[in-house]
């Protein structure tokens, strides 16, 4: 399959933290997309890119905390993450970039 210009649209970038680290010890990679991405376009979209075959995606929506900066109120941005569990033998390098 083809990367296409859409696949760079929902897949925004590798999430690094310390429990998509653990995540990636069973092999799952972490990943934030889209707000509008659904399961199916996630998966479509790491198999184009990565060349790996994908057996589940689940997805969680994180609500961006109200800050407040110089005593005015803010609200950070809205994030879904992606956990892309891999088919035995396959592997994905986040290290590398896109």
């Amino acid at each position: 399959m083809k990367a296409k210009p859409e696949h760079y649209d929902v897949i925004r970038g590798p999430l690094i933290t310390e429990k998509a680290t653990l995540a990636s010890e069973a092999g799952t990679v972490v990943f934030e997309v889209a707000v509008n991405s659904s399961k199916p376009q996630i998966k479509e979209a790491v198999e184009a890119l990565f060349g790996v075959s994908v057996k589940s995606v689940n997805t969680a929506v994180i609500k961006g905390k109200t800050t407040r900066f110089r005593g005015r109120p803010g609200r950070r941005k809205d994030i879904k993450k992606a956990y892309v569990a891999l088919e035995e033998g396959n592997t994905i390098d986040v290290t590398t970039g896109l």
